[in-house]
């Protein structure tokens, strides 16, 4: 038999493999469909940097028995290596590099019986807010093809918005899992630093700003992905606690009484687009309806210097990425190889000091200090996700001569998600609003470290309230 796509697409990824179990659908079929959908809307989209389609065939037959047994899926192209599959970052300078092994990740999905059939595209190195790159173009916002997908991971939300996939792997070092969920009307869970392997040769990402998890259209997907992949990797600096219970089961429950912060600016100052305060107001409303004392509160942290010391922190690992492929290729990359802005970090990296970076490392402790503070007062954080709705494309690239302008840009545009990133704490972005013009736009929880199962149950419960899961893009 052949799944339909309309009977495909209104299965989240635990019913799809549900399906598969009980043989109503076998991982080929699947897999067909799922390679249908993307020839179909990828050329209006432009989510994809690598197709996978004969090595997801092949390995149809051999999938593990995993809790996912035959669901497709796709890896980013950005750090998560899957063996005999192209990892460019984004990047001209990575054309032609092909992973000689799985991440821990990787081999992680490969156990839950996920079928990896293609790798998402991301801008240069995860950098910005959209996904548009010298490399491989922009990626395209399914409700509304003028505008921004999101970034880092705009491919992984840009094919799930579509209808290719129910969940796609993604990755967050300052928003790039939730500001993409947030523009395609998705959820989006940037995990506890330290929950999610990200090895190797290296267990995590910027200092521990970058972590990965999933984008997803359900709740139920993103605690079940969850599920197959949270676990110390073995040799790891540190480990996030992993929930007593699953995250299924802890998705279950429904929070009473919960005390929720509602930050309704971020802490950069950053103007609030009226879309994207009316989402907050709506959704602080609703907890509030749910039993939920909600109050105004802003935990007390030094943002400016919070915010240089992300900028350290990132220039100093991009122009480390730089020099460790300079190093496997012999040469020095070209300025063609490499864009404006990330020309213009690696220059930057080279007039800081070593000292400067252990401040900036020193910054970020002492953020999560004080926000482990603030937690201990209230349970959760509520706020936008981006200070603004999604933007039309060509606004945040990397082609951005002028440097500081791109950053001014992003900060006015991001918003609330970077918090989470330095501070090691988890954060999920809901797609509970849409504005007048169609576009959708989030709303984010944010909750101490090790929080998931809180953030997990109350989503579920915000997901009952006020469902979004059979929204569709228009195209």
């Amino acid at each position: 038999m052949t799944i339909s796509h309309d009977d495909y697409v209104r299965h989240d990824a635990v019913a799809l493999a549900s399906l598969v179990r009980a043989r109503a659908v076998s991982p080929g079929e699947l897999l067909e469909a799922a390679i249908a959908r993307a020839e179909a809307v990828n050329p209006r989209i432009n989510a994809i940097a690598h197709r996978l389609y004969d090595m997801a065939r092949a390995a149809v037959a051999t999938l593990p028995e995993g809790p996912f047994h035959g669901v497709p899926f796709a890896i980013k192209d950005l750090g998560i290596k899957m063996r005999g599959a192209p990892c460019t970052n984004g990047s001209k300078a990575y054309a032609g590099y092909v992973a000689p092994e799985d991440s821990t990740l990787m081999a992680r999905y490969r156990a839950a019986g996920l079928n990896t059939f293609a790798v998402s595209t991301s801008p240069e190195f995860g950098l910005t807010t959209t996904t548009e790159s010298a490399a491989f173009g922009a990626t395209r916002n399914p409700w509304k093809l003028t505008h921004i997908a999101g970034g880092s991971s705009g491919g992984a939300a840009a094919l799930v918005a579509a209808g290719v996939l129910p969940a796609a792997n993604a990755s967050d070092g300052g928003g790039s899992i939730r500001i993409p969920a947030a523009c395609c009307g998705l959820v989006g869970l940037k995990p506890t630093r330290g929950l999610v392997p990200k090895g190797p040769p290296y267990s995590e990402g910027w200092a521990g700003l970058g972590v990965t998890h999933v984008v997803s259209r359900s709740v139920r997907d993103t605690a079940a992905l969850l599920d197959v992949t949270a676990g110390v990797e073995p040799g790891a600096r540190y480990a996030s606690p992993v929930a007593a219970e699953t995250y299924l089961a802890a998705m279950a429950q429904r929070p009473k009484g919960l005390r929720v912060a509602y930050m309704k600016k971020p802490l950069s100052g950053a103007d609030v687009h009226p879309e994207c305060a009316a989402a907050a107001e709506n959704a602080a409303r609703l907890l509030a309806s749910m039993g939920h004392h909600v109050e105004e509160a802003v935990p007390a942290i030094d943002q400016p210097n919070l915010g240089l010391a992300q900028g350290v922190i990132v220039v100093a690992n991009i122009a480390r990425d730089i020099e460790e492929r300079e190093a496997a290729l012999g040469r020095k990359l070209r300025d063609d190889e490499l864009e404006p802005v990330t020309r213009n970090y690696r220059d930057s990296a080279a007039k800081m000091t070593a000292a400067q970076y252990v401040w900036a490392d020193r910054t970020t402790q002492t953020a999560a200090l004080q926000l482990s503070r603030f937690f201990a007062r209230y349970d959760v954080i509520l706020s936008a996700t981006t200070a603004k709705p999604a933007v039309p494309i060509g606004e945040l690239g990397l082609d951005n001569p002028d440097a500081g302008k791109h950053v001014a840009d992003l900060v006015a545009f991001s918003g609330f998600p970077p918090l989470a990133n330095l501070t090691g704490v988890p954060s999920i972005s809901l797609p509970l609003h849409m504005t007048k013009d169609g576009l959708p736009v989030g709303v984010m929880l944010t909750g101490a470290l090790g929080a998931e199962p809180l953030l997990l149950s109350l989503s579920a419960a915000i997901e009952e309230a006020a469902p979004w899961v059979q929204r569709r893009a228009p195209m």
